[in-house]
């Protein structure tokens, strides 16, 4: 891969001047989803799939972005001086935006760069292929130009990236669980405060499925904002009855007590979402570690009833690759992962039943949505590297 990735840099860019190679790992999520902007916990892994980068630093202010996953659009040019969202830019407006988020930060780039970027991660599938982009980016410049952050600051410069140059009002957990990504573990993250845990991801007989319904998702343009707008009028209303900052805040209790102060029929099934699945993972978590697999199923397959019922995200897609999941022999648990309206659900299955799994989930699926999902064994891995 490497050698590939340094002879497509070379035929693009040139071969004059110093160049290295970096990789950031996508990521999914097991349980947690809607939560993270509701100062709830998440549970996601980092994957040995991801996004590489080639780059080298220019002599003048300009940057060159290259894709090979969407090379009919060639290379996109910017500056360092001068950074702005345009549509035309299309995926290349990720690195700008991280580039934008450090100089806001008061970071300074003397210079600008030439950036090759491959990723192996199917794209707008709810892997996390832009937060993958975003770290990685961050990932280069703070190695290039010796910038003083850690991994959890880069994950917060890569989220204000995606917030205030983007405009996807995302929650901090695609961009934590790639910056701080350790193999074999997920991570037990406390949104509110960005404590976390290391939980290890022992899974005995049993591997995760990653379910791709091939429907493409666009975060900016699904209702990702609108939910979250929806939480916060919900959080409004609570406010005046409760002294809380956040939806995670409450035990079920103290939302059941205190519901009737949310305005709106909606917003009241969204709140409900927000703090049942915020409680959902902790006990998820709190199983795992006592290796019960058969509760932790259980919990991911409420997580996505929820999500289809109370949070409105699922989709035919994503609820017939789900159904379809749960009816096969050595599924422990199946749900949504990532922003939902298409993209990608999860899967826990025992080993020995992954082939018959596979075959019979993709069958029923292409019979009832009319094409094909497609399917990755997916192993855990660490955080962004220098190869």
């Amino acid at each position: 891969m490497k050698k590939e990735l340094l002879t497509k840099f070379e035929e693009i860019f040139g071969t004059e001047g110093k160049y290295q190679v970096y990789f950031a790992p996508g990521r999914v999520n097991l349980i947690g989803e809607h939560t993270d902007y509701n100062g709830g916990h998440v549970f996601p892994c980092a994957l040995t799939i991801g996004t590489y980068a080639v780059a080298r630093k220019r002599e003048d202010s300009v940057l060159r972005f290259y894709s090979m996953n969407f090379e009919n659009l060639g290379v996109i040019e910017s500056s360092v001086i001068d950074l702005v969202m345009k549509k035309e830019d299309d995926w290349a407006n990720y690195p700008k935006g991280v580039i934008w988020a450090l100089q806001q930060k008061g970071y300074r780039l003397e210079s600008g760069l030439d950036i090759l970027y491959f990723g192996n991660i199917p794209n707008g599938a709810g892997l996390s292929s832009s937060a993958s982009i975003e770290v990685l980016t961050g990932f280069v410049l703070k190695d290039f130009f010796g910038l003083d952050f850690d991994l959890t600051e880069l994950a917060l410069i890569s989220q204000f990236a995606e917030n205030k140059f983007i405009g996807v009002n995302c929650g901090i957990m695609d961009q934590f669980a790639i910056a701080r990504g350790r193999k074999n573990n997920a991570i037990f993250l406390d949104t509110a405060d960005l404590s976390y845990d290391y939980a290890p991801l022992e899974l005995g007989d049993a591997k995760i499925v990653i379910m791709n319904t091939n429907k493409r998702r666009g975060l900016g343009d699904s209702k990702y904002n609108e939910r979250r707008s929806e939480c916060d009028s919900a959080l409004a209303d609570l406010q005046k009855v409760v002294n809380i900052k956040a939806l995670g805040e409450l035990t079920q209790e103290e939302f059941e007590t205190h519901k009737s102060a949310i305005q709106n029929p909606t917003h009241v099934k969204r709140a409900m979402h927000a703090v049942y699945e915020n409680q959902r993972t902790i006990r998820a978590v709190e199983a795992l570690k006592k290796q019960d697999l058969a509760l932790f199923g259980k919990l991911m397959n409420a997580s996505h009833e929820s999500l289809q019922y109370d949070y409105e995200v699922t989709g035919i897609e994503l609820d017939t690759i789900v159904a379809a999941a749960r009816k096969q022999e050595g599924v422990i648990g199946a749900r949504m992962t990532g922003a939902g309206f298409g993209g990608c659900a999860v899967s826990i299955v025992e080993e020995a039943g992954i082939e018959a799994f596979i075959e019979k989930v993709g069958k029923e699926y292409k019979d009832q949505i009319g094409y094909e999902a497609a399917f990755y064994v997916v192993e855990t891995g660490d955080g962004p590297v220098v190869l």
